[in-house]
């Protein structure tokens, strides 16, 4: 495993813009990483010409870098799946589903009550997964790591609702106000519908908007051709008295 420092500085390099790398820098950088004088020393000769090289040999160590990083996530995610494994016996497909349904079950909320029926449904998902990692095969598969790791994420989070499920389920008092409350999810929902009851009222304004010139505009021209009339009246008896 590379040092962190170093990789932090690598990592720092090729974000940097080409222009406003330092190539000296990035050269040293190879070396540490590789331990390769001769090399080094060519770039240092002319780093200008081997700037592609020199970044080509830092994102090399980089993604190796990433890789094993990524292993060994795999690896320790692998040991907390048999920890939970053994904790529920996921390999006994008949294990009974945990008998700790509470006597005063009928007279708990709905919600509270529907802890305990998705944890049964939550085991069988686990039970499925853990099935589906033992087939998979670390000796005949291209990348094991990425083939494993959305099982593994996926059984874990599962065990870690699994378990919030029954502290809450165990723990609950009868009266007490429900912890699922505070999320507010019946209210997220009337707002997303919201704009959709509104869009088809949209073109409702329109139609009155269309109608309404039509009504003010008989008015205002029979308005206008009064007054003009008028006008002409008083008009024409002037031009006559001249006359």
């Amino acid at each position: 495993m590379l040092k962190e420092e170093v990789i932090q500085k690598v990592k720092a390099y090729l974000e940097a813009e080409p222009e406003k790398r330092d190539l000296a820098e990035g050269a040293l950088l190879v070396l540490q990483l590789t331990n390769n004088r001769i090399m080094y020393q060519n770039f240092m000769r002319r780093p200008n010409h081997y700037a592609s090289r020199i970044e080509y040999e830092l994102q090399k160590k980089y993604n190796f870098y990433l890789q094993q990083l990524t292993h060994e996530q795999v690896l320790e995610m692998g040991k907390q799946v048999q920890s939970i494994a053994k904790e529920h016996n996921l390999a006994d497909e008949h294990e009974e589903f945990k008998k700790g349904k509470r006597a005063d079950h009928d007279a708990l909320p709905l919600e509270i009550q529907a802890l305990y029926a998705q944890n049964m449904s939550i085991m069988q998902q686990m039970r499925r997964l853990h099935t589906q990692l033992q087939l998979l095969s670390v000796e005949h598969s291209t990348c094991p790591d990425s083939e494993r790791y959305p099982f593994l994420k996926e059984l874990i989070a599962l065990d870690k609702q699994y378990h919030a499920n029954w502290e809450q389920y165990d723990h609950y008092k009868v009266g007490e106000p429900l912890p699922e409350q505070p999320k507010k999810e019946p209210a997220a929902e009337p707002v997303e519908e919201a704009p959709a009851d509104n869009t088809p009222e949209e073109p409702t304004p329109a139609a009155p908007a269309d109608n309404t010139p039509v009504k003010e505009a008989k008015p205002k021209k029979a308005a206008k051709t009064a007054s003009t009339k008028g006008a002409a009246k008083k008009s024409a008896p002037k031009k006559a008295a001249k006359a």
